[in-house]
């Protein structure tokens, strides 16, 4: 009887929506051509308005003004509790405490689609997957939703997703144009992956460089989710790809979050079975690299799994290799399915998942998982930047408010050694909710289970924000305040205003005050004016140089406010070093930017520089493409940025270059875009610089070739990373007294991408290079290993009136260096 009344009220609470449209329903062209975004938002609007198992939560917006936005649903009566289902959540875990009334404990899952805009598959699914949902006619969904809070998010890159939409409506017609050379499956550059900076969402979870990620992560925190499903597409002649991910996991990677992975396994591949349809599991994706949609949920205690379907480049329809033409249709089937499956398993088994994201955090924060249980961070300008980045993660830090001796692992010379912890050192806790995520971030070596990985294999942030550190093995107890205060107020008489180059701050203020014609000069000699000490590279602006202003005081120190380390000098006069009018204080020569955009230039390395230039130090950059650079008068300019590249430039145009640069431009040069200067007439950048390096290397290469032939075909994807480097941390000898090195500390650690090298350079400023038997943290190929040491990292070469500056290695890597930022400031604002 009890079960003939719940079906009847069931019925009747669904009758008012018994005709709830699908997608192919309420878009004409649906699963034939990709959406508008506008058409994505009109569609989950309609259901919010035609369904109460739905409730919309805008959470931010892109770049470019479009909105961001999740989805909660589940029953209409968790969706009333919605509030005090979070909270308990919340509560249970540790991260808050506000204990709620009423203890109402559901699985929370997250669905996440289309980070990358070009991977339509995904967000064309989230219309399908909210559907089948909310259907009044689908009963078994809504059984799965008495268990489960689904938080969907249709598109997390609405800009990129837009970028690819319109170019692909614009390019095609009634017809579809399987064939692989149609247009539509050439997308052009640099297409609808990134977002509006041109960069790569799916890796920024973790570092929340952009306001997309940002304003996700904010709401993320406020849930936590038990369950994270990413969902993607890859190139499309690809099987399916689902859980379980690939080794390597990393060692923080739980029992029972691999146990979900192999149920999530068996669940799915029965429904793509019955189906007939093609796919893979634990290949190619694994867990190791922590800002990724599935790793970043991982440590954050969730089930994080990726989800990819083959897609990219096949527009509405494509042929495969095997003869078969894929649909977007297709596509959209099996990332329903999928991702269906996902909530189905969360719902049946949301006892386990409540009870071991609970016990997941108990142990976080009573035996955390790692070597270390404290880490120091010693006060410096760049850890400013570094406490936001923990906010944003919710890791909990304090400073210091006393004096200690201690000793424990020092990062920088990779040892013990003793050391005081000081007022307003850094101190973080690893006994926190957010222990193991803090412990990935901050543990030195992060063990590989297996070298074959997706990503970078280090990140340690002590060496990307290149601050001294220490790790420690015991919890610290000492005394400690929640923050650093500092109060300025305008003076009434300065003789010049002292500006420490130290974090991206600094550049700012430099870019903010050269935009104002206000003369600034930086210090290559250190120096003293009383208590002021002033390092190499730090900034000085003297009332002398800016008669022009009115009020100089008052016009100087509110632009100084965000650099809380700013101070006054009285007189011009040293107490130790040069004084302020002499040779050791240049004037700055205020950059002229041209940066190069175009096919021939990686989007998402392009999209640093410009990201660096227009976000971080808000500095005009003006911007062409390669096929226009014929038209552009270079002596508009005084500096030239080549991002990472393939570039293909015509004998005239690298000779425009070379006059540009002969007649005092500068040219930044990153990665591949050294091929425009690599064994050219007049430049000293060659691999080798002796004939016997050269000749050393040729006959090891040879040796190399000899020993393969006996080789099994098996081991030949390990033998080749044996040459390579995913992505690993190396250490750099400095030459302090060069500009390019002003405040980047004693040594600088640099993030290696790329196996190509150069031995030192002659006649050229090896500013950073590797020396021999260096450091180094990640994976880096046994026959490559050797190969780094004496190799240059980032060097200067005078070149007629100007100079090069050629970058090895890209210090805007994603954004995160923060120590390579300041290297890339030094190298735009104080190399002349």
């Amino acid at each position: 009887m009890k079960k003939l009344l719940f079906a009847f009220l069931l019925a009747f609470s669904l009758s008012g929506y018994a005709q709830l449209k699908s997608p192919a329903e309420f878009l004409p062209e649906y699963g034939k051509q990709v959406s508008f975004y506008h058409e994505l938002e009109a569609y989950f609007k309609y259901l919010k308005e035609n369904s109460d198992y739905i409730k919309h939560d805008p959470y931010g917006f892109t770049s470019q003004g479009r909105s961001l936005n999740v989805y909660y649903i589940s029953t209409p009566e968790n969706l009333k509790n919605l509030e005090a289902i979070r909270e308990n959540h919340l509560y249970s875990i540790g991260m808050t405490d506000k204990k709620p009334a009423t203890a109402i404990e559901k699985a929370i899952v997250w669905l996440s689609f289309n980070v990358h805009g070009n991977e339509i598959g995904a967000a064309e699914s989230s219309m399908k997957v909210a559907y089948e949902l909310l259907n009044p006619k689908n009963t078994t969904t809504k059984q799965w939703l008495e268990n489960t809070i689904i938080i969907l998010d249709p598109c997390l890159n609405p800009d990129g997703f837009s970028r690819y939409g319109n170019w692909l409506r614009d390019v095609t017609g009634k017809n579809l144009h399987p064939g692989l050379t149609d247009r539509e499956h050439m997308e052009p550059w640099p297409g609808g992956r990134q977002n509006h900076y041109a960069y790569d969402l799916n890796r920024d979870w973790a570092w929340q460089t952009q306001v997309e990620t940002q304003q996700r992560i904010v709401l993320y925190n406020q849930w936590m989710p038990e369950v994270h499903v990413d969902v993607h597409e890859m190139g499309y002649n690809e099987p399916y790809f689902f859980p379980p991910a690939a080794e390597p996991f990393h060692d923080f990677i739980t029992k029972p979050q691999r146990d979900f992975h192999n149920a999530i396994g068996e669940n799915t591949s029965k429904k793509f079975d019955a189906e007939g349809w093609n796919y893979y599991t634990r290949e190619r994706f694994d867990l190791f690299y922590p800002s990724y949609g599935d790793t970043y949920p991982s440590f954050n205690g969730a089930i994080g799994m990726t989800y990819e379907q083959g897609g990219i480049g096949a527009g509405r329809a494509i042929v495969m290799q095997n003869g078969n033409i894929l649909t977007l249709q297709d596509r959209i089937n099996h990332h329903s399915v999928a991702v269906l499956t996902a909530v189905e398993t969360a719902s049946n088994r949301k006892e386990k998942l409540v009870s071991d994201f609970k016990a997941y955090f108990k142990d976080s924060r009573q035996n955390p998982k790692g070597k270390y249980k404290t880490y120091v961070v010693k006060n410096d300008g760049k850890a400013e930047q570094l406490a936001l980045m923990l906010k944003q993660n919710n890791i909990q830090f304090a400073y210091a408010d006393e004096t200690r001796k201690l000793s424990g692992y020092h990062y920088q010379s990779d040892k013990e050694k003793s050391f005081s912890v000081e007022s307003g050192d850094m101190i973080i806790q690893a006994s926190q909710p957010k222990s193991v995520l803090t412990q990935v971030l901050f543990e030195p070596y992060q063990r590989l289970s297996d070298s074959l990985t997706y990503d970078i294999t280090a990140w340690a942030l002590p060496h990307a924000f290149g601050i001294e550190s220490y790790a420690l093995k015991n919890s610290l107890t000492i005394k400690t305040k929640d923050k650093i205060t500092a109060v300025k107020t305008v003076p009434e008489s300065a003789y010049a205003f002292h500006i420490p180059w130290n974090n991206r701050t600094s550049a700012k203020i430099a870019a903010s005050l050269l935009k104002k014609n206000i003369k600034v000069r930086y210090a290559k000699r250190a120096s003293a004016f009383g208590d002021t000490k002033i390092n190499l590279g730090d900034l000085v602006v003297l009332k002398s140089d800016n008669f022009q202003l009115q009020e100089f005081e008052k016009t100087i120190a509110p632009l100084l406010m965000e650099k809380n380390d700013y101070s006054v000098i009285k007189s011009g006069f040293s107490t130790g070093g040069a004084d302020l009018g002499g040779e050791n204080f240049p004037l700055m020569k205020a950059p002229k930017v041209l940066l190069i955009s175009g096919k021939y230039v990686s989007p998402t390395d392009f999209g640093q520089v410009w990201f660096y230039m227009d976000q971080i130090i808000d500095y005009p950059v003006s911007i062409v493409d390669t096929d226009n650079l014929g038209i552009v008068n270079l002596a508009d300019y005084n500096t030239l940025i080549l991002a990472d590249g393939w570039y293909e430039l015509s004998d005239g145009q690298k000779k425009n270059i070379d006059d540009f640069i002969s007649k005092g431009g500068k040219a930044i040069a990153i990665q591949n875009a050294l091929s425009l200067f690599e064994n050219r007439e007049g430049y000293n950048l060659t691999q080798f610089a002796t004939n016997e390096e050269k000749d050393a290397a040729k006959k090891q290469s040879d040796d190399d070739a000899l020993a393969m032939r006996f080789q099994k075909y098996q081991n030949s994807e390990r033998r080749y990373i044996s040459n390579g480097v995913q992505g690993a941390i190396i250490e750099n000898v400095l030459d302090k007294t060069h500009p390019l090195s002003y405040g980047l500390g004693d040594t600088y650690y640099s993030l290696k991408t790329s196996d190509k090298y150069f031995k030192v350079l002659k006649n050229v400023w090896n500013v950073a290079y590797v020396p021999a038997n260096y450091k180094s943290y990640g994976f880096i190929g046994t026959n490559l290993k050797k190969k780094l040491e004496n190799t240059v990292s980032f060097a200067v070469e005078p070149f007629g009136r100007g100079k090069v500056v050629y970058m090895i290695d890209n210090p805007l890597f994603r954004g995160f260096w923060e120590n390579g930022n300041l290297l890339f400031s030094n190298a735009l604002f104080l190399v002349d």
